[in-house]
């Protein structure tokens, strides 16, 4: 039996199988032995129902992407399982557990040439008061990956101890049941035992670390309206902002979320919105108000597969354009994208921190791929990023709320200080706030507005760059853990490559970039969107050198590390 150091595990089933229940249980119980992983789901659009999967990968190492092809894969049954397609690959090295009642195996599966074992899991489960036939494929699986049964019936006993001793019993039992029936099966397989268990290990979504993220950076008001696969921030919010002694609104639509945030911020608190695509275009004349009235507000835009209504439940990065270059009119402001499941935590801490010390709006640009996923992974490093506006506290004189400054930020009077009154709206204004539309002062403040981002000194935090060689793979988002994967596995045959993955794309960073890219003669690009949007712009604000290629495609069928690698490697002649 091989050793491996990653093993790659998909759950199927029908709306209500459970898939995705196994494999929560599954990488969690996983995560408690040792080992460190990810978990992605694959739905349908429906609300209720339809096709499900849970795409898991363990290892004993970072895990940032999902894998070229799964080595076992397990069909509760397989009624819509065609609709995955593509994102679910077999190969003839891989095994499949299919239940003969579960109807016809997909037709990809099928030729895949993968080993197909068929056990009777639905049976299996009537034999069982209360069975279930997801616990008897948690079985199945961990029996083949050496999770031990007592690792699983402790989890099992704290997570279903609400719904009683009958649901804990029923479920104990059928995962023995499937650990049983696994007995004989040679998966070909062994996961390599976990490194040390570390103390600090978490169990996290993206849009969780978010949400987290954006507490730890100061927010303290929160008001959105339910969207996929936006909502689970929201979900998470709810409660923690309430221990912070925070709120949350649920608003009637989009345009009244952000400009309650505007309102609240304007007020003195830090405010946060969370939406997907079709929310950020309503939201996005507001936005340039916030821009003009130098407000500070945070949104989040969870990517999904567009436009308009697209594919809800599906991950793309085509939200690039809208969210750099959507405003109307000269409006500058933030934008910045995570890398990673536990980078959610981070970018969007530092996105609040922006916000407020420039006091100008933040979109952070997640996608489903990684907001939705959940990660066993050490926790990430605390860091020292808490918003702080600069407030106007002792005011002489006529108040200036508008004022030129060396750095461009001027001080902001929350209201109800004394001396401070003034009009913050979206009309071009004087330095005291008064409407005009005096030529000298609309250019002043657009400078204003333009300077104080772009001559700030954002760090090293603005791009993660590895690696070294001629050739540099530029990605951003989700993507980042993909083309790292894909570097490591070149660098093995020989090819070196690096990787630059900026994380603040707006404003650009045109002196740091030329700094990364020194001494680079070839440049892959690789994104997740149809109209390439990202090397167009990176050609808009940046120099490359002339030979450039592009791997690029839309959602939902995510880019993998195996066709990354394979484009580096064709340029090692």
């Amino acid at each position: 039996m091989e050793e491996s150091h990653s093993v790659s595990i998909a759950i199927v089933g029908s709306g209500g199988a459970g898939a995705l229940t196994a494999g929560n249980f599954l990488l969690e119980a996983a995560s408690q032995a040792g080992w460190q992983g990810l978990l992605t789901r694959t739905v349908g659009p429906q609300i209720r129902g339809g096709e499900a999967a849970a795409l898991v990968r363990l290892a004993t190492h970072p895990v940032e992407c999902l894998p070229d092809r799964f080595d076992l894969l397990i069909g509760i049954d397989w009624l819509n399982a065609h609709r995955f397609g593509a994102e679910i690959e077999v190969g003839p090295h891989s095994l499949v557990i299919s239940d003969p009642r579960g109807g016809d195996l997909p037709p990809d599966v099928a030729a895949a040439g993968a080993r197909v074992v068929e056990i009777p899991m639905k049976e299996m489960a009537k034999a069982i008061p209360d069975g279930r036939a997801n616990m008897i494929a948690l079985g199945i699986a961990a029996r083949l990956l050496g999770l031990g049964a007592d690792v699983l019936a402790a989890l099992i006993e704290n997570r279903l101890a609400e719904k009683g001793p009958a649901a804990v019993a029923a479920s104990r039992t059928g995962i023995s049941a499937g650990f049983d029936a696994a007995a004989g099966l040679d998966f070909g397989l062994r996961l390599a035992a976990p490194k040390a268990k570390s103390a600090r290990r978490w169990l996290v979504s993206g849009n969780d670390a978010a949400a987290l993220g954006a507490i730890r950076g100061g927010v303290r008001f929160a008001a959105a309206y339910p969207i996929t696969p936006a909502t689970e921030i929201l979900e998470w919010l709810a409660p923690n902002l309430a221990k912070m002694g925070g709120t949350l609104l649920q608003a009637e639509d989009e345009l009244a979320a952000i400009n309650m945030i505007i309102g609240a911020s304007f007020g003195g608190t830090p405010a946060l919105t969370a939406t997907s695509g079709p929310g950020l275009s309503l939201m996005m004349e507001a936005l340039g108000l916030a821009t003009a009235a130098e407000i500070p507000v945070v949104v989040i835009d969870v990517m999904r597969g567009g436009p308009s209504t697209g594919i809800p439940t599906k991950s793309e990065q085509a939200d690039l354009n809208i969210a750099v270059y959507g405003f109307h009119g000269d409006a500058p402001h933030l934008v910045l994208a995570p890398q990673s499941v536990g980078d959610c935590l981070f970018t969007t801490q530092w996105a609040t921190y922006l916000a407020e010390a420039l006091q100008a709006p933040a979109i952070v640009l997640s996608d489903q791929f990684i907001g939705q996923a959940r990660a066993a992974i050490d926790r990430p490093a605390d860091v020292a990023f808490i918003g702080q506006r600069l407030k106007a506290t002792d005011i002489a004189g006529a108040y200036q709320r508008y004022a030129h400054a060396a750095n461009g930020v001027s001080p902001m009077a929350i209201p109800g200080t004394r001396g401070g009154q003034y009009t913050a709206d979206g009309l071009t204004h004087t330095p005291r706030g008064i409407p005009t539309s005096g030529v000298a002062d609309h250019g002043t403040q657009l400078d204003k507005r333009r300077d104080k981002l772009d001559r700030f000194a954002y760090g090293d935090h603005w791009a993660t760059i590895e690696g070294t060689g001629d050739l540099a793979v530029i990605t951003w988002g989700s993507l980042t853990g993909t083309v790292r994967e894909a570097i490591e596995r070149a660098g093995r045959d020989g090819m070196e490559a690096s990787l630059l993955a900026p994380r603040l794309l707006a404003p650009p960073q045109p002196e740091r970039f030329a700094a990364a890219l020194a001494g680079k003669k070839r440049i892959l690009v690789v994104e997740q969107s149809h109209g390439a949007q990202f090397h167009r712009y990176l050609r808009a604000h940046y120099d490359l050198p002339s030979a450039v290629r592009v791997l690029n495609r839309p959602g939902p069928l995510p880019i993998r590390a195996g066709e990354v690698h394979r484009a580096i490697m064709q340029w090692s002649t």
